[in-house]
């Protein structure tokens, strides 16, 4: 199953190319400092006043609106929806007119895959339809407190009370809702140090947060716990809880399958092995970005969001967070 990227990748590309943050020059290769850079979650917030939103049935009573940051999974029902991740605030109007044409009146629960902005912000107002909120501690944490990322040059101050998490899981729970088995499972650190990933079991589709960019290269945070193995552990992990017949939805890029999943694990191990061979030489980061380790890949997956340079220093300066080598497990 396929479905095309909408005016969300166009409206996010340019908003980070004003921003910085995409490639510059001719070679691709060059990348402003967050110090010397518009922060891009003023452009993306900038994107998300206007950015219509757009529904895609999946399969049975879920639907993926995106738009707003990152994706957004809903299973509607007589029980009240349950939702994984709230996009941006700023776009809630459009968000609750989305909502209502499925015919959502109150949200149950309100899961968070991962503490970032594009995917918490909106959570005070789905709170405000009766959400409750479950995240990780970690994610928790992160969204009651003022937290920097200095990669995007911002500070986030702590959402408002009603916003913040209030089911902390730490392991596997099980909802029952609207006639669906809804896993919800918390995994090792990956894009962040407090990820989750929501499988709804009946109609065999799986959410994976900012854990699986589809088709394009992922932001990953190491500063708060993310990394490449983790990245890449998290993917092997989610390859053995989907089929040919899993509908698979990403954090950010359409909507896709375990095929396209494969894809994007065997370029995150890809790449993790050009870098680490040429870190291994003691090779500095200027001399990685250099030789161009992606460069195989870039054509593909360096378009949108994340350019080459800035990919490739998230795997170089992530390298060895974990023990081990995921990508020979």
């Amino acid at each position: 199953m396929k479905i095309r990227r909408e005016k969300q990748s166009t409206r996010w590309a340019l908003a980070l190319a004003a921003a910085g943050i995409m490639a510059c020059g001719a070679a691709g290769n060059a990348i402003a400092s967050p110090a010397e850079s518009t922060s891009p979650v003023i452009m993306i917030n900038k994107a998300a006043e206007t950015t219509p939103i757009k529904t895609n049935a999946i399969r049975g009573s879920i639907s993926e609106l995106d738009g707003s940051g990152g994706n957004i999974a809903v299973l509607t029902g007589k029980d009240g929806a349950f939702m994984v991740d709230a996009g941006i605030a700023l776009s809630k109007d459009r968000l609750v007119t989305a909502l209502r044409q499925l015919g959502v009146e109150k949200v149950k629960y309100l899961v968070n895959t991962h503490w970032h902005w594009d995917h918490t912000d909106g959570n005070p107002w789905v709170h405000d339809l009766g959400a409750i909120v479950v995240a990780t501690p970690n994610t928790a944490k992160y969204v009651s407190q003022t937290t920097r990322v200095d990669d995007w040059n911002y500070t986030f101050p702590p959402l408002a009370e009603g916003g913040r998490p209030t089911e902390i899981i730490t392991k596997d729970r099980t909802y029952q809702i609207n006639g669906e088995t809804v896993l919800v499972k918390p995994i090792s650190p990956a894009h962040t140090d407090g990820d989750i990933v929501v499988y709804f079991k009946k109609a065999d589709v799986l959410v994976l947060g900012d854990t699986f960019w589809n088709g394009i290269y992922p932001f990953i945070d190491n500063a708060h716990g993310g990394s490449i193995d983790g990245m890449i552990a998290a993917v092997n992990e989610a390859l053995g809880l989907c089929t040919d017949h899993t509908i698979i939805i990403p954090g950010h890029g359409p909507v896709g399958d375990r095929a396209q999943l494969l894809a994007f694990r065997d370029m995150l191990v890809g790449v993790r092995k050009n870098v680490a061979a040429l870190k291994q030489q003691g090779k500095s980061l200027d001399e990685v970005l250099a030789a161009k380790p992606s460069a195989e890949y870039d054509p593909k997956w360096g378009q949108f969001v994340i350019n080459p340079a800035f990919f490739d220093r998230l795997v170089y300066q992530g390298l060895n967070r974990h023990s081990g080598d995921p990508s020979t497990h």
